[in-house]
């Protein structure tokens, strides 16, 4: 069996599933959004009646993230519903915000749900964690089956612990060879996007190896797996092994069991893929699948850059951007925006050294090179949101993002344009206001 069978079949009780196969899947754990548990805990109060509870208040995490540091009043009241529902159901893992003019006086609050999932010890080889998002796959880089759910569906895990599944067939991505210096997995999966098109994986397992997957951080294995969902995967997995478990080391005690896929396990498809030969890329307007290399669009002005997100938000996604800046010694020609997946990242911005700067912090390194402060940590601008969320396309403008999507609208005004890009090629777009290769400055 492949890794997700095998996952599968130990969630469902059995000791042998196939693809096809329609099976009852335990769930270890559900989260839920701010903009999803409002309609989540409606649909759970009508279907099991208004005194009902959750089948375990440990198992349910609820993370507010999306529409958060605005000062639209149906933004604010979705944060109320969940808070008065987690505390009616005693819900152990609410991570609340309540104060948003100063995001540190909030103590629990996180931020971006993918990547706080990861950094609280939420995400654990073997398990299957469902939430109300798609990007909710990220979670799959802990070798873990991780996928989203729509609101009915969540209903009805929070009322029973299970959802009915239909196992998904595997298709094989095997990347070998040596990571460029100026590639970064938001490459990697773009290039996998392109090749086999938004509907390519539709409804099946993206399963990663080979001896760069082997290389990755687990941060940048999220990313990989993070962004499946735009080529219609049901789930991203990366197989655990000595980087998943040193990271889960200060984050969880809970046991955990990680599977693998057997020798003779059945692949639908396999895909190969030579790293060392690979180059920066971007996905044009409109659409996650629109490949390109970043080399052939410098002809392309550029209005704004973002940085951000579940995908591209994270401690080394601005690491990696940092790097650039300090290389090219520049300071940029468009408004750059910042804006970290969670509190701790945001501190790290802050806190941590850049290895081969001289003892310098990323937000000097920002600072310097004339970009905005990094922002309140939330989903921010990545889907658009209340107009004056912070980043937000409120005109036509064209952008380059370290998101996910680009769809007409997905960040704000209908005619905006976004070119999405790796963080290496983020920052060196912002520094020529034109989308850039990052080997102009690496």
């Amino acid at each position: 069996m492949t890794v997700t069978e095998k996952i599968l079949g130990r969630a469902c009780e059995k000791s042998e599933v196939r693809a096809g196969e329609n099976v009852w899947v335990n769930a270890d754990v559900l989260m839920i959004n701010d903009i999803t548990c409002p309609g989540v805990s409606g649909i759970f109060k009508k279907e099991f009646g208004n005194n009902a509870k959750v089948w375990d208040r440990e198992k349910v995490v609820v993370i507010p993230d999306h529409y958060i540091f605005t000062n639209d009043e149906r933004a604010h009241r979705n944060v109320d519903i969940a808070r008065d529902f987690c505390m009616e159901q005693d819900i152990k893992y609410f991570y609340d915000i309540q104060d948003r003019s100063n995001f540190r006086a909030n103590p629990d609050y996180k931020g971006v749900c993918h990547v706080a999932l990861a950094q609280e010890g939420h995400c654990r080889p073997g398990e299957v964690l469902f939430g109300t998002d798609s990007h909710t796959t990220s979670a799959g880089a802990f070798g873990q089956f991780a996928t989203g759910v729509g609101n009915t569906d969540a209903a009805f895990i929070l009322g029973t612990g299970k959802i009915l599944l239909k196992v998904p067939p595997t298709l094989r991505f095997v990347l070998d060879g040596e990571m460029p210096n100026y590639l970064l997995a938001k490459d990697l999966i773009l290039n996998i996007i392109g090749e086999i098109s938004m509907s390519g994986a539709t409804y099946k397992t993206m399963e990663f190896v080979g001896t760069t997957i082997e290389s990755l951080s687990m941060e940048e294995r999220m990313t990989l797996c993070n962004m499946v969902i735009e080529a219609g995967g049901k789930n991203g997995i990366v197989a655990a092994d000595r980087t998943t478990y040193k990271y889960l080391e200060d984050k969880t005690s809970a046991p955990y069991e990680p599977v693998f896929s057997d020798e003779k396990a059945r692949f639908l498809a396999q895909f190969r893929f030579d790293t060392s030969k690979m180059e920066p890329l971007v996905a044009k307007p409109h659409s996650p699948d629109n490949r390109a290399l970043a080399r052939e669009c410098s002809h392309v002005k550029i209005d704004r850059v973002y940085i951000g997100s579940c995908t591209g938000g994270k401690t080394e996604d601005f690491t990696a951007a940092a790097k650039v800046f300090l290389a090219a010694g520049k300071t940029v020609k468009v408004p750059t925006f910042l804006v970290p997946a969670t509190q701790k990242v945001w501190m790290d911005l802050y806190t941590l050294e850049v290895p081969g700067s001289g003892g310098k912090t990323c937000s000097m390194i920002f600072e310097e090179a004339g970009c905005d402060p990094p922002a309140s940590p939330s989903c921010a601008a990545c889907m658009g949101g209340p107009r004056d969320t912070y980043g937000r396309l409120n005109e036509p403008q064209v952008c380059v993002s370290t998101t996910n999507r680009n769809f007409p609208g997905r960040m704000g005004h209908m005619e905006g344009q976004v070119y999405l890009a790796s963080p290496y090629t983020a920052a060196a777009s912002a520094l020529t206001g034109f989308v850039t290769d990052p080997r102009k400055f690496l």
